[in-house]
């Protein structure tokens, strides 16, 4: 290694914690003082990066935060009817379809610190699906693909949630924040928009699509959690976990009469970097497993369905204070599991009043 590597190794190693979070000062009772204050800010904005993660907003502090989504998906299904002569030779027919979705989300987000250690918050989204679906029956002597589109856009589910922090955060604990969070279905589900019926080459009804894409799930939800914010210099780390409980609802004899959907589990976990007192860049993971749908009248909708379906995304965010007020950020998610989107990126801007 030359001398001029070894120079900017040095430079690096000393720039690195300079970079991290300054130390908190204490006074003479081990009360945080105004910079420890600061410190455990700039923390809870790390953390909040990627997800609400965040500690609990200051008394009387009211927050309103527009944000906006893109999540892209694209995935090749191959469905095939026939049976096998030898195991090289299939003789039946091969349908191919490729499925393109688009979802845009458009929220407003509002925020307001009843105590120290208590907030709640409301959430309203407004959504816009665009679905492309390109399929191609193989054995059907036709080169011609065929294309079928469909949309929809409203008012997607709102939530209301509380979080209270539990501890302070003192003597090498992390903070823990406990959180409940309800899903009211203001959107319009899959069981409110129109139908119509998907016949085969010779006209034979095989299945059931929706005219337009529903922008709400139909079912209330409740999702109490629990996460932890563990600043360690030069990084922050963080996690969190949560249940999501769904109310099953009657939606008619051709619905099944009783559905009942999957409850999902959640957790992530990550770590984030302060470049300095404005911005600051965060890695982490998030993860849901969905339990499948089940139905009181014995039918089958869908076809047969895994126990469980896994969701899995990597999160990298930046984050930028532009003023003392107001931080802008920006997310990115990848997909790593078949699932999850293939990308979503998000745009918010929290402004404290």
């Amino acid at each position: 290694m030359n001398i001029q590597a070894r120079l900017l190794l040095t430079l690096c190693i000393f720039l690195i914690p300079a970079a991290g979070l300054a130390e908190p000062e204490y006074d003479e009772k081990g009360i945080a003082s105004a910079q420890a204050e600061e410190y455990k800010e700039q923390a809870s904005d790390i953390a909040s990066i990627t997800s609400d993660r965040g500690i609990v907003t200051h008394p009387g502090r009211f927050t309103i935060e527009p944000s906006f989504s893109h999540a892209h998906s694209n995935a090749t299904q191959v469905a095939v009817e026939g049976y096998t002569v030898i195991p090289a030779l299939l003789i039946g027919l091969i349908n191919i379809s490729e499925i393109q979705r688009d979802i845009f989300v458009g929220a407003m987000s509002l925020k307001y610190g009843f105590t120290s250690k208590f907030e709640a918050a409301l959430r309203v989204p407004y959504l816009s699906i665009q679905e492309d679906l390109r399929e191609r029956q193989a054995f059907e002597g036709t080169p011609v693909d065929t294309l079928r589109e469909s949309s929809g856009e409203g008012l997607g589910d709102v939530e209301l949630s509380v979080r209270y922090q539990l501890n302070d955060g003192l003597k090498g604990w992390p903070y823990i924040i406990g959180s409940f969070r309800v899903k009211a279905p203001t959107g319009d589900s899959p069981y409110d928009v129109d139908q119509q019926v998907i016949n085969d080459s010779q006209g034979n009804p095989i299945g059931i699509e929706l005219e337009e894409r529903p922008t709400g799930s139909g079912f209330w939800s409740f999702e109490p959690g629990v996460s932890f914010i563990y600043p360690s210099d030069p990084a922050v780390l963080y996690g969190n976990l949560s249940y999501v409980y769904t109310l099953k609802d009657e939606k008619g004899y051709e619905n099944g009469n009783t559905v009942d959907p999957g409850d999902v589990i959640r957790f992530g976990f990550g770590m984030g970097f302060a470049f300095n007192q404005r911005t600051s860049f965060s890695l982490g993971y998030d993860h849901s497993v969905i339990r499948k749908t089940t139905y009181e009248r014995d039918i089958d909708l869908f076809g047969a369905n895994f126990d469980s379906i896994q969701i899995g995304s990597l999160a990298f965010g930046l984050s930028h204070r532009l003023t003392s007020s107001t931080t802008l950020s920006l997310t990115v998610n990848v997909g790593v599991t078949e699932n999850a989107p293939s990308t979503e990126i998000t745009l918010k801007l929290p402004i404290s009043l």
